[in-house]
């Protein structure tokens, strides 16, 4: 049992613009045992917090002034061999993207076991039968079997729950977990917090948990820090900070949560008088209004009619021997043009495969999908796709791993409007993409920076910029809102809401986040394992759910109730 201790920690980025900080004199005490939560709008300086207490701030970045304190260690002051006796062992971390923090060529099963013999005196056989008991208590199924796999080979939320394996490898004294529920539907984040309150309790496991989700704080939490640019601005029992919050930009914060007991036109956004105000959009005098999709047609703009796909798992010559795994069978549903549809689930029910074949990323096995009454599942050339595909863009799961690292913000967004030929040249094409930036909350400036310079909830604008290029008439949106805080989940849906209204344009919606369902779409599908279980108007659906996993999918949805 360990107390941390975080002393006027200052981090600044020196920068040839002028120094940014991130972090300006932050204090606090984590106690033994306690789960202090950490809030704030992206690019607040939480994740910051927890990378300055690991000692992995990335250079130029530096802790500028304060202490780090751990029991009776000064953290700050170590060396990097006697920092990284203590990541791991003393202090484990879950990192807010976990694509980034798995190796991408060595199976799941190398990077647990190599974890565990670092810190831990193991045996081979050992360490797998401890790799293999943490993934079951995250929650992975067939934990042997999927020792073998790779990062690609699991779905995003799975993914998260490697992450998180990892970190209690050593059964370390205190716990950063750093969005650790972001790509996680309800039912294993159920799994994941609850795990998390028995290790805390437990064993004496103290944890900082960084979090835009406040259902997960109010459950979670004995106390709560408020940062806004870098300042903690409260700092309190959860309970007082929830019921009755005492700085303006917290009451600001806490209303912007969506509820999750009714459906309300548009989500409040925050309005804390400090913050920059946000630029009116007035889609008639956009680039993105000069088309629009009359939706003058009664017939469904996408049909997926009886779709299957399998996966091969193991390989052989002899397709007697091979194995599959049934990623969809039987799929069928249909969305109307201007409509919102909804597709929710466990992490590998099938919702984000099914995304990838509508897009043509994998091509169906088995049915027939049908946009604008073309059959575009049998399409076999690219020249064919195109027009098609830039009606049809998607918004994918993890912002990092699908930006180009080694492009400008500016470049990657312009690159769909170049490719396609919306405009006449690069000049005409730099001023849009500007403008697209404004209007996803980022400003002109950020196109001449590069994802690695934003923060998760940033990164993921710049995909919704990118994926509004081509001013599309068919929008994928694959948990778009997964990496965002509150405020900026708010701007984005109600943009969304906005364009849908003015473009005519149709979104399929796929999200665990229930409320955010709720609240945007207008017919829902429940899928498990692969089939859709249930399919209803979204009203019909919550208030009356007829098939028993989607009654448990709604029990175990995180209930969220300011004063």
């Amino acid at each position: 049992m360990s107390t941390l201790s975080v002393e006027r920690i200052t981090v600044e980025f020196p920068h040839r613009r002028g120094d940014f900080t991130a972090v300006d004199d932050v204090s606090f005490v984590l106690r033994p045992g306690e789960i202090l939560g950490l809030v704030g709008e992206s690019g607040a300086g939480k994740s910051t917090v927890g990378l300055a207490i690991m000692g992995l701030i990335q250079a130029p970045g530096f802790l500028s002034s304060g202490r780090v304190v751990l029991d009776d260690t000064r953290l700050d002051d170590l060396d990097d061999e006697l920092m990284r006796a203590i990541r791991g062992q003393r202090i484990g971390m879950i990192f807010q993207d976990p694509l980034t923090s798995l190796n991408p060529v060595e199976t799941v099963g190398s990077q647990l076991i190599e974890t565990i013999q670092t810190h831990l005196k193991l045996s081979d056989y050992d360490a797998k039968v401890r790799a293999c008991r943490l993934l079951d208590e995250v929650g992975i199924v067939n934990a042997e079997l999927r020792l073998t796999h790779y990062p690609h080979q699991f779905s995003g939320g799975m993914r998260q729950r490697v992450v998180i394996a990892l970190a209690l490898c050593a059964d370390p004294d205190i716990i950063i977990a750093d969005e650790p529920t972001t790509a996680l539907d309800v039912s294993i984040q159920a799994q994941v917090l609850q795990l998390m309150h028995r290790l805390c309790h437990q064993r004496g496991v103290s944890m900082i948990l960084i979090t835009h989700d406040m259902g997960v704080i109010a459950q979670m939490a004995s106390r709560v820090a408020v940062m806004y640019r870098g300042k903690i601005v409260e700092l309190g029992p959860t309970d007082q900070v929830i019921t009755a919050p005492r700085h303006d930009y917290s009451k600001s914060l806490l209303s912007a949560v969506p509820p999750s007991d009714r459906k309300i036109d548009r989500f409040p956004c925050v309005t804390y008088r400090e913050q920059a105000r946000q630029k009116s959009l007035d889609l008639s005098q956009h680039w993105l209004g000069q088309t629009r999709n009359d939706n003058v047609s009664d017939r469904a703009l996408l049909c997926v009619d009886n779709v299957s796909l399998r996966f091969v798992t193991q390989d052989s010559w002899w397709a007697a021997r091979r194995q599959y795994l049934q990623a969809l069978k039987d799929v069928s549903f249909q969305i109307n043009p201007g409509e919102t549809y909804g597709l929710v689930g466990e992490s590998g029910s099938g919702k984000s495969t099914m995304a990838r074949v509508i897009t043509g990323i994998y091509k169906p096995e088995r049915g027939v999908i049908t946009y604008a009454d073309h059959p575009i599942s049998q399409l076999r050339t690219r020249a064919e796709a195109a027009p098609f595909r830039r009606q049809m863009q998607m918004v994918f799961q993890d912002p990092f791993s699908s930006l180009n690292g080694r492009m400008s913000v500016g470049a990657i967004v312009a690159e769909p409007i170049l490719f396609h030929k919306l405009v006449a040249n690069k000049r005409e094409a730099q001023e849009i993409v500007e403008d697209l930036l404004d209007v996803v909350g980022l400003g002109g400036q950020a196109a001449r920076k590069y994802p690695h310079e934003f923060s998760g909830g940033q990164r993921q604008r710049i995909s919704i910029a990118r994926a509004l290029a081509t001013r599309p008439r068919f929008l994928i949106c694959d948990e778009p809102t997964s990496a965002l805080d509150v405020s900026i989940q708010a701007q984005i849906l109600n943009l969304l809401k906005d364009l849908q209204a003015e473009l005519g344009l149709t979104m399929l919606f796929i999200s665990h986040d229930l409320p955010v369902i709720r609240q945007v779409c207008d017919r829902v599908a429940v899928m498990r394992r692969g089939q859709i279980v249930e399919q209803a108007t979204v009203e019909k659906l919550f208030a009356d759910p007829t098939h028993d996993y989607t009654r448990h999918l709604l029990e175990l949805m995180p209930r969220f109730r300011a004063s």
